[in-house]
């Protein structure tokens, strides 16, 4: 398996470690070029309400923005997220120089926990293989970790095989928000998972070919809503292809954590276009079978395409129209508009 052209292909790497360029006259606003470092660009923000920008390039680092950089934006210079890339391989059982391993948050390579952070038209990746490390028991490897509230991603790209976005929240307790605009996420094994509040509205899944003989080779989903959130992921009028076989992909199972064991997993799919990739017959399986999917707040409405036929009902549970009314954007997000 080769790694993804895209991030060599017409770009030198970029070393980490210098300085960014204070845009000139214009206050509270960085450049980031090549040679420079992202990470170095976020340590230099003073306050609430900086500015970021990343000129095309490929930022091989790690990035983490700590929750005192609140209202933060961190966008491509141009409005193509193929154009900027911040990227790097680590994985859950990646050693670190004290001989521990970064575990599956501790792998990613864009984490925040700051409030109200933006970001767009940028490429979020991480590029860990699993058939180059065939030993390796943990083959987590994230590329975003957001858990603020009021987090919001417009035309990103998020690239990773297993656990590629990991939407969380600040605590067990919060109901942290995250919302998702036209963003293109792939990768194969949960690879949107954890227990924010989040919306994915005109967002592209793509599940990856995965050189295994089994299915389900994956699945698009894996909340691990708290019990008393009434709202987990709402993927809104979106569209999930494949690049494997038809079937071989599941839309969901749930996540119930070994350290909230009363979560509650939700997850709605409504108004989206499901390609043949994924099962129409059981798009649903356990992650324990002590927690199985039934019992789960999985639904969806209006669903269309080969991958979201009806075949055996009690395997697909819909909302009524009177229940989609208290799905939506607006719903899950309360007094936020991102997009105001």
């Amino acid at each position: 398996m080769r790694r993804r052209t895209l991030l060599a292909a017409g770009m030198g790497l970029v070393a980490a470690g210098t300085t960014p360029a204070f845009a000139t006259g214009v206050r509270h606003v960085l450049h980031v070029r090549p040679g420079d470092s992202v990470q170095a660009a976020v340590d230099a923000v003073t306050g609430p309400g900086w500015t970021i920008v990343v000129h095309p390039g490929t930022y091989r680092e790690v990035v983490n923005i700590p929750a005192d950089k609140a209202e933060l934006t961190v966008r491509g210079a141009s409005r193509d997220p193929r154009d900027a890339v911040i990227v790097y391989n680590n994985a859950n059982g990646t050693q670190k120089p004290d001989g521990t391993t970064y575990g599956t948050a501790g792998s990613a390579t864009f984490t925040s926990a700051a409030p109200g952070l933006t970001v767009r038209d940028l490429t979020l990746a991480n590029d860990w293989l699993r058939a180059d490390h065939p030993d390796f028991t943990g083959t987590q490897a994230v590329a975003a970790y957001p858990y603020g509230d009021r987090t919001h991603f417009e035309n990103v790209r998020l690239l990773a095989h297993q656990d590629t976005l990991f939407v969380e929240t600040t605590a067990l307790t919060a109901f942290d928000r995250q919302y998702f605009h036209r963003c293109y996420i792939e990768g194969d094994v949960d690879f949107v998972f954890g227990r924010a509040t989040a919306v994915f509205e005109e967002c592209h899944f793509h599940t990856l070919q995965r050189d295994v003989t089994f299915t389900p080779k994956g699945m698009v989903f894996a909340p691990s809503t708290a019990r008393a959130n009434p709202y987990g992921i709402l993927a809104v009028r979106s569209l999930i292809t494949s690049g494997a076989e038809d079937a071989a992909y599941k839309l969901a199972r749930p996540w119930v954590p070994s350290y909230e064991t009363t979560a509650w997993p939700s997850l709605v799919v409504r108004d989206t276009r499901i390609g043949p990739g994924i099962d129409p017959v059981a798009p649903y399986t356990n992650m324990r079978e002590a927690y199985p999917w039934q019992t789960m707040r999985f639904r969806e409405y209006a669903n269309s395409g080969p991958g979201a036929v009806i075949s055996v009902p009690e395997n697909r549970p819909q909302l009524t129209a009177e229940e989609a009314e208290l799905h939506t954007e607006k719903t899950y997000l309360g007094d936020w508009r991102p997009r105001a």
